[in-house]
């Protein structure tokens, strides 16, 4: 039976993540024409159907939204590709791609100015790694494993950088980087790790929350790659973690034998969904405890254009 619920912070919604939710809202709030957002806003199903029952529109592509109309581009960016493909509809963009991940994109075009090939360490797929890539296709190279490093062949060994996707596992990207460094000695990288502030602090969180938990659930969405990597990182130091949707997810079974259950979540998961589980092990006689790893107080602006038109109604 559980009797404590350990709850660590940092957790949840990062400031990439509230200011992309809060750029859709806003919007909705200030326009009284249709709001349409390019693929998942964030990566929860929880948030995308709140906002859809508020009256986003959710697309795959900005080809389905009509000429003339407002589309916004998610937190996890999009490639000029896209944009050109909304500049040729006449389609007003609202940018809620993340700074953070704004910056490997700076980084990416900079290197690939240069003639470098730009090694992004990222995972194949991700709407991030498409946005990234699509800044300079025929410069950069995806790897996922190292033995996709050892792979690697380049023009010039001496012109080579590396990027990296912002949700990645902390262990991994180093070990992925000193391979980099071996097989190219000369490579070059970001003055600091591409790794967003959040994604680090939770993992660093979540290392510390299984070393005094029995169980660890990450409340978070499957297709979240923060959230993901969150469980690999409490099971890489021994812990026993899942990932969660919500309290509906949790399996009695993983129950067994548990006094203190570790919870914590994922960079896109709302915390209402956290509290929800707080309350049923409550109900269940469970006390609460809080355990604070890091404090976090970032914060990022709204897009310019968008603090204007707010400011004028």
């Amino acid at each position: 039976m559980v009797k404590k619920v350990l709850l660590v912070s940092p957790r949840g919604f990062c400031a990439g993540v509230v200011r992309a939710v809060d750029i859709v809202r806003i919007a909705l709030d200030t326009f009284t024409e249709p709001v349409y957002v390019r693929k998942e806003i964030i990566h929860n199903p929880h948030v995308v159907r709140e906002l859809g029952e508020k009256g986003a529109i959710f697309v795959d592509r900005v080809e389905d939204v009509p000429e003339g109309g407002r589309v916004i581009f998610s937190a996890h960016g999009v490639s000029p590709e896209v944009r050109e493909k909304a500049s040729a509809r006449s389609l007003e963009v609202i940018d809620a791609t993340c700074p953070l991940v704004t910056k490997v994109h700076v980084e990416a075009v900079r290197y690939a100015e240069k003639d470098f090939t730009v090694i992004l360490i990222g995972h194949v797929g991700h709407d991030e790694v498409i946005g990234t890539m699509g800044e300079a296709p025929e410069h950069i190279r995806l790897v996922e494993t190292i033995k996709d490093i050892e792979a690697l062949e380049v023009e010039d060994p001496e012109k080579v950088a590396y990027i990296t996707q912002t949700t990645l596992s902390l262990q991994d990207t180093r070990e992925m980087i000193e391979a980099l460094k071996e097989r190219f000695p000369s490579i070059q990288g970001p003055p600091s790790a591409d790794i967003c502030y959040a994604t680090e602090n939770r993992q660093v969180a979540v290392r510390d929350l299984a070393e005094l938990s029995d169980l660890i659930l990450v409340v978070g969405a499957v297709h979240s790659s923060n959230s993901v990597r969150m469980v690999e990182e409490a099971r890489r130091v021994g812990g026993s973690a899942y990932l969660v949707d919500d309290l509906d997810a949790i399996q009695d079974e993983w129950l067994e034998g548990v006094e203190t259950l570790g919870l914590t979540s994922g960079a896109s998961a709302p915390e209402s969904l956290v509290q929800e589980i707080v309350t049923f092990f409550q109900d269940q006689g469970a006390t609460l405890e809080e355990l604070v790893v890091r404090e976090e107080d970032v914060q990022f602006a709204l897009p310019s254009d968008l603090q204007a038109r707010v400011s004028h109604t």
